[in-house]
């Protein structure tokens, strides 16, 4: 509790003359929470009349609407749903107990003198009224982004600046222009959904702390303008100053995923990764797609897989012909179990088929007015349509005038939304979905695909962002091991926190390569070859490839930020493939592999500990190299070129072949 104040009264109009105010005497209070902060009044009689309760919107992140329940459904003090409840339990089932914040409630007295409880997170908090000064009690009134305005709270001992003062820590407070005594809030815990474009249309400082809070929305859109746009925000009013230097604004971007640190020499308990000769990369060669012959060769008569390390190690080299991705990405996603007949998986879609459409049902029947008492619902749909009206429509499924491959892109990430209402939607899953859309050609097997592709990129939208600040210092790590000088020049222009790879790392580079490209390239990965984390391995391959030109030419900061920014589009899919294939394969091949890296890859490393003194352990045995079952299957024979010659790796994976 940050801040209490007692004799914070209501002054209610449910006496028996309608002008005359009944007062109810409460104590307010600020709680913060571990992401939140709550505001709370409550009167000090709480005692309880369910069949008088008040209650909001359920599931509503605020107060949405108050409605009475039925005195005649309720028996006093008993667990008793209010009316909201029954129109939303086909959607989602959640009890006063599971969002004390969510709902506002109001008890009577036996004696039927009334009285309002509430509290609400102040991420929903609009505006502030307050009194003019001068007129009697000092007065605050909340509205809340529904534009829900909730009871005047009257300070009857002392006034209402010290609350102020406690909130202006939380969330920033702005006087309104129409009215000094309206206070407009910007709320520093910003929604991960928030359009990129609405970043342009606030003041500068809202601006920096969207960025601060909310990278997902920031990296999504052009990292140049962001920069520009970033620099000119630290500029003062008058235009004879000067803008910050570079390194401070690295200093704010590095910090806009709180707990990340890139630089591991500083912190405890991280591996210190010196410099290592990895030795030259192999000569790596990409392979011919699967083709539907070859993958009906590897089924038996009932539909099972009979060589699956074949046939993901052939994907791995070569990718699929469009001809079979819609069956063999089923398999890759894990939605068909690769061990399953055919019969067993035509059993399984009919179950899943009977499952996505009563989840579709639920949110199909909400009616307007059901859906304006769920603020978290409208959230979502209002967030998918934006996307999906921006979806790229440069391939042959979005074509036409009737815009079907818009409307089931739209409906399956409402189901979705039904799916896993927590998650909800989050800007960049539309990216996700469309390729997959585009293969399936089927609303329910994009969904379940989809379903089991969000089990994998779940961590990247949650909003502690634990997922993306792990990737960020796995990746860190690798590029260190792979080139200390080129880490070395990106922290002396104060790029070494690598956070123009985001998003890559977010939507696994859907932006940054054509969409016929990023069905290969997904395909690939998918395979989970040749060790884990293969698309921190394309980051790699991706730097190390401009390397040259940001060195050469002295990049800074912000000409780091927007040459890779404009690299979207213009990446060798199969180069960079062949490229981060043969990373992989330096450092599998490395004798002295860090134990960090031997973790973010999955393999595993017996190299020397850096107290060895000889290349031999206690039993005297000479250590060998990190090893994986990539590496027990195929080696590298030509050049990482991006080249199609592959004739004598693929013979030697022959003998993997079923006969």
């Amino acid at each position: 509790v940050v801040y209490e104040q007692e004799g914070v009264f209501i002054h209610s109009s449910c006496g028996k003359n309608d002008d005359q105010d009944n007062l109810i005497s409460g104590v307010l209070r600020v709680i913060e929470k571990e992401n939140e902060v709550i505001v709370d009044w409550r009167p000090h009689d709480d005692t309880l009349d369910a069949s008088n309760i008040l209650c909001a919107g359920k599931d509503s992140s605020s107060v949405v609407e108050w409605t009475q329940a039925p005195k005649e459904k309720c028996s006093r003090g008993g667990d008793c749903p209010s009316s909201y409840e029954a129109e939303w339990d086909m959607v989602t089932t959640v009890s006063f107990k599971k969002k004390l914040h969510s709902n506002g409630d109001a008890t009577t007295h036996g004696n039927g003198e009334s009285k309002w409880s509430f509290l609400f997170s102040l991420t929903d908090l609009k505006s502030i009224k307050q009194s003019k000064e001068g007129m009697g009690w000092s007065y605050l009134v909340f509205c809340l982004k529904d534009d829900v305005k909730l009871p005047a709270l009257h300070f009857h001992r002392g006034d209402s600046k010290p609350l102020i003062k406690c909130l202006e820590k939380h969330v920033v407070l702005n006087e309104s222009p129409q009215d000094k005594r309206i206070l407009l809030v910007n709320s520093q815990n910003k929604s991960l959904s928030q359009s990129f474009e609405n970043l342009f249309d606030e003041p500068s400082y809202g601006l920096l702390q969207k960025l601060k809070r909310d990278p997902y929305t920031v990296t999504m859109g052009k990292f140049s303008r962001v920069t520009n746009y970033i620099f000119d925000s630290f500029r003062l009013s008058d235009p004879s100053h000067q803008r910050r230097p570079p390194s401070e604004m690295a200093d704010f971007l590095s910090d806009a995923i709180p707990g990340l640190r890139i630089n591991q020499q500083e912190e405890p308990g991280f591996e210190v990764i010196t410099r290592i000769d990895l030795g030259r990369q192999p000569e790596v060669s990409r392979g011919e797609p699967v083709s539907a012959e070859e993958w009906a060769r590897n089924m038996d008569s009932e539909g099972r897989i009979l060589n699956v390390d074949y046939i993901k190690q052939s994907i791995f080299k070569g990718g699929l012909c469009h001809t079979i991705r819609k069956e063999a990405w089923k398999f890759l996603l894990g939605y068909f179990p690769w061990n399953s007949t055919k019969e067993e998986r035509s059993n399984l879609q009919k179950k899943k088929t009977d499952e996505y459409f009563r989840m579709k049902l639920q949110w199909k029947s909400v009616s307007d007015e059901q859906e304006k008492r769920n603020s978290r619902l409208r959230e979502y749909r209002s967030l998918i349509e934006k996307d999906v009206n921006r979806t790229d429509r440069t391939n042959k499924f979005y074509e036409g005038d009737d815009n079907s491959g818009l409307i089931l892109l739209h409906d399956i990430l409402m189901t979705y939304c039904m799916y896993d209402f927590d998650l909800g939607y989050v800007q960049g899953m539309s990216d996700l979905l469309s390729p997959v859309l585009y293969v399936m050609e089927n609303e329910v097997d994009a969904f379940w695909c989809f379903v089991t592709y969000m089990e994998q990129m779940h961590q990247n939208f949650e909003e502690q962002m634990q997922g993306m600040k792990t990737q960020l210092v796995q990746l860190s790590a690798l590029l260190r091991l792979l080139d200390s000088g080129f880490c070395s020049y990106l922290e002396s222009q104060d790029s070494g926190y690598l956070y123009f790879c985001f998003r890559w790392l977010l939507i696994r580079f859907k932006r940054e390569f054509s969409f016929q490209d990023i069905l290969r390239l997904w395909e690939v990965m998918w395979t989970e070859l040749p060790c884990q984390n293969f698309h921190l391995l394309l980051c790699c391959a991706i730097l190390e490839s401009e390397k040259q030109q940001i060195m050469e030419k002295h990049y800074g900061f912000n000409e780091i930020l927007k040459h890779v920014n404009d690299l979207s589009m213009k990446i060798d899919v199969e180069y960079i493939l062949c490229k981060a294939e043969a990373i992989s394969m330096q450092m599998m091949s490395c004798k002295e592999l860090p134990q960090a890296v031997s973790e973010i890859l999955g393999i595993e490393s017996t190299s020397l500990t850096p107290d060895s003194d000889t290349g031999e352990d206690e039993s005297g045995a000479v250590p060998s190299c990190s090893t994986s079952l990539y590496q027990s299957i195929s080696t590298p024979v030509a050049a990482a070129n991006g080249t199609r010659d592959s004739t004598q790796e693929m013979s030697e994976m022959q003998s993997l072949a079923p006969a």
